[in-house]
């Protein structure tokens, strides 16, 4: 039987653990599509790596809590989250990325209980940026705080600067604090995704809501200051925990990428709400997303405003 009252700090030293551990797999490899490269279409990618690093994961998991569910990306059939305890694992979030060798990429590792997000592990191997929370303990980003060594003088000779080790600092999100008030729509970075579904309800849906969202008056649009579209939503998620985006728009994804981006968000301040208005208490799995930073004051608003920009879209379907 599994345990009512699952340790979360052990949970997460374990995860962070896992996630150094398969970031040394990510960066020593060299990309190799699977057999089986495209799951659904041309921009639904699949590697060799993947498949690795979700099978070391879950080995490792099961060894360790043996007790506890899994729900991972390269092994899930259905995607649908239980009450039990279950970690879930994106192995790589942003695959195309790492196939064409661009680093915002990550491995995103979460544990569920009663389906609430109650730890969250993302790390960016490349960067080796490492995002971790804790429910009720805070948001933390764990990164190097000085380069490894200086690049030599653009001269003949040798560099006057001397190599330098590492340092890890840990520091807690989000980077402002206080987090500055959000100013509305019309002065946010928003980050959307494209997604693997080109055609049908959904592809429309998404297509009329960038429109909305970057056009201007004349089009009857939010004109927001930009959008980002970076390929990864477990680090659009820890780019709102930061700061460093105002919002995250999602529909399509799943609770692999998702969930522990969803403790890390909410433990800096953030909110998670549905992709479609009045959602206001969404599942982890329910496939649409409204991510919104921590401020001082206007996040509420900007939800409304947010909702606001979509009528007229279609809804997006789970």
């Amino acid at each position: 039987m599994a345990d009512p009252t699952p340790n979360l700090q052990e949970i997460h030293d374990f995860l962070f653990l896992l996630a150094i551990r398969a970031g040394s797999m990510i960066t020593s490899a060299n990309p190799t599509l699977s057999p089986s490269t495209q799951k659904k279409n041309s921009s639904d990618l699949v590697t060799e790596t993947d498949k690795a690093v979700e099978d070391m994961v879950s080995s490792s998991l099961k060894a360790k809590f043996p007790s506890y569910s899994f729900l991972g990306e390269e092994t899930s059939t259905s995607g649908a989250l239980t009450p039990a305890p279950t970690f879930i694992v994106d192995p790589i979030d942003g695959t195309t990325n790492f196939v064409h060798a661009h680093p915002y990429i990550s491995i995103s590792i979460a544990f569920a209980y009663e389906r609430r997000p109650l730890v969250g592990i993302v790390y960016n191997p490349f960067t080796q940026h490492l995002y971790h929370a804790i429910h009720g303990k805070g948001a933390f980003l764990t990164a190097p705080s000085i380069p490894t060594s200086h690049p030599p003088l653009p001269s003949h000779g040798e560099s006057k600067f001397e190599p330098v080790l590492s340092a890890y600092t840990r520091t807690r999100l989000p980077l402002k604090s206080p987090a500055p008030p959000l100013q509305g729509l019309k002065q946010a970075l928003v980050a959307i995704e494209w997604g693997n579904e080109r055609s049908g309800n959904n592809w429309e849906t998404k297509t009329k809501t960038f429109s909305s969202l970057a056009g201007d008056d004349s089009t009857g649009g939010s004109m927001v200051h930009s959008l980002r579209s970076l390929g990864s939503a477990a680090l659009n998620c820890c780019a709102v925990a930061r700061g460093d985006l105002d919002a995250y728009w999602e529909g399509g994804c799943w609770a692999w990428d998702v969930g522990a981006g969803w403790v890390i968000v909410e433990e800096a301040g953030g909110r998670v709400v549905g992709g479609n208005e009045g959602e206001w208490k969404p599942s982890v799995d329910g496939r649409r997303y409204l991510v919104v930073r921590g401020a001082e004051g206007g996040q509420e608003q900007m939800i409304h405003e947010f909702w606001g920009a979509l009528k007229g879209n279609l809804e997006y379907e789970q």
